[in-house]
């Protein structure tokens, strides 16, 4: 079993959880609760995995807190 990193935001006019896989295209989904943005995740990601390996077009590095004036 692979594991794979999701981007996950939250919309602020719907309030769904919103997520993607970096560098992924099509690897995308939202949810009423975390839980339920894991569940639609899982799904996209086995339903993406059923044409093959993916070729990540970017890699998950991290997130950086920047200050501007």
């Amino acid at each position: 079993m692979r594991t794979y990193t999701i981007v996950v935001e939250r919309d602020a006019t719907t309030g769904l959880y919103i997520g993607s896989v970096p560098g992924w295209p099509g690897a995308h989904s939202q949810g009423e609760t975390i839980e339920e943005l894991r569940e639609h995740m899982a799904e996209v990601i086995a339903m993406l995995l059923e044409d093959g390996e993916p070729e990540l077009e970017s890699q998950f590095v991290g997130t950086q807190i920047v200050s501007a004036a």
